[in-house]
């Protein structure tokens, strides 16, 4: 069978061929009468845009990579990252655009993302877990690429637009709740100290607790189950009498858990174990994670909102902060 031509369409709408052409351009100045009679002859004819053809009038190439900023075996790890593809993925959905997956993890991977987008094959760049000082990122900011990041870029707060849970509000909420709980010796594990959930859920502790916040107290994770274990392992050796732990995401909250077993320490009687995220994680654990729920679905929704008023050459209103919440289980 022939293939369906926008000629076809423009017959079957009663309609011109450049009216039909101004509809599939995204032009807003068409009736809507007109635009509802080519929708219903596109899908009686059958009629498939040619993408290649529409790029060389629009100039779009109908597609956004998203850069995640970590090894590739992080993917599969965190279910963050998951959910937020999934989110951005529906998102971009709604307006025909296409999600392009490229991992950052070494200075290889950066060299290919910058050469990607150096060539006009990304209408945008959404940012995800990206570290401070990153070349990438200046080389983006150069080319005058739209992008957006889920979570802040340490340094380019001004420059690139965001959304994000308010971190250093929710690690606040914990300490608090820990504290409230009569916990006297309160540790934390950190998240890596070049991103703004790192440093910020660092900060909402030491605002809580004051002095009380000692180095001892204080040891550094990256996000991974791994460094969580041997990061409460680090703890309990420095300051073995410590009965409570603020762990700044759910995963490393699960390598906390492992160890404080491994070591005999019973949860929460012994230790009160608290999270961040609230992620599948949290209630796969043994006891169940008490956490803080960080909108992680609708910041990728609000970065995504924010990224395509950018493509359509819109000042974005970013950034956008969102709340969070204590979820209370059994672990605290």
């Amino acid at each position: 069978m022939k293939r369906p031509t926008i000629h076809d369409v423009a017959a079957a709408a009663g309609v011109s061929r450049g009216t039909v052409s101004r509809v599939l351009n995204g032009d807003r100045y068409v009736s809507t009468a007109s635009r509802m009679a080519i929708e219903r002859a596109i899908a009686e004819t059958g009629y498939i845009l040619n993408r290649t053809a529409r790029s060389l009038v629009t100039q779009r190439t109908g597609s956004v990579v998203m850069v995640l900023s970590e090894p590739h075996e992080k993917l599969f790890e965190d279910p963050n990252y998951s959910t937020t593809i999934r989110t951005a993925i529906r998102g971009l959905a709604t307006r025909d655009v296409s999600l392009v997956l490229m991992m950052a993890g070494d200075d290889g991977d950066r060299e290919r993302v910058i050469r990607y987008v150096r060539g006009g094959h990304a209408d945008g760049v959404f940012l995800l877990s990206t570290h401070a000082g990153d070349r990438m990122v200046d080389v983006l900011v150069e080319l005058g690429v739209p992008a957006v990041a889920q979570g802040a870029v340490i340094g380019r707060e001004s420059q690139i637009p965001y959304a994000a849970a308010d971190d250093r509000e929710g690690a606040r909420q914990m300490t608090r709740y820990l504290v409230e709980q009569g916990r006297r010796r309160i540790a934390t594990i950190t998240g890596p100290m070049d991103t703004p959930g790192g440093i910020q859920r660092l900060e909402g502790f030491t605002d809580v607790l004051g002095r009380k916040a000692s180095k001892k107290l204080i040891t550094h994770g990256d996000w991974t189950q791994l460094s969580g274990e041997s990061g409460m392992a680090r703890l309990l050796q420095d300051t073995p009498d410590l009965d409570a732990v603020f762990v700044a995401s759910d995963l490393m909250a699960a390598g906390a858990l492992s160890t404080l077993r491994m070591a005999g320490r019973r949860v929460p009687e012994d230790v009160a174990v608290g999270g961040f995220d609230d992620s599948s994680v949290a209630v796969s654990t043994h006891p169940p994670l008490t956490t803080i729920r960080q909108p992680v679905a609708r910041a990728a929704e609000e970065a995504v909102r924010l990224l395509l008023a950018q493509i359509d050459g819109q000042r974005p209103d970013g950034p956008v902060i969102l709340p969070t919440t204590l979820v209370v289980r059994e672990s605290a």
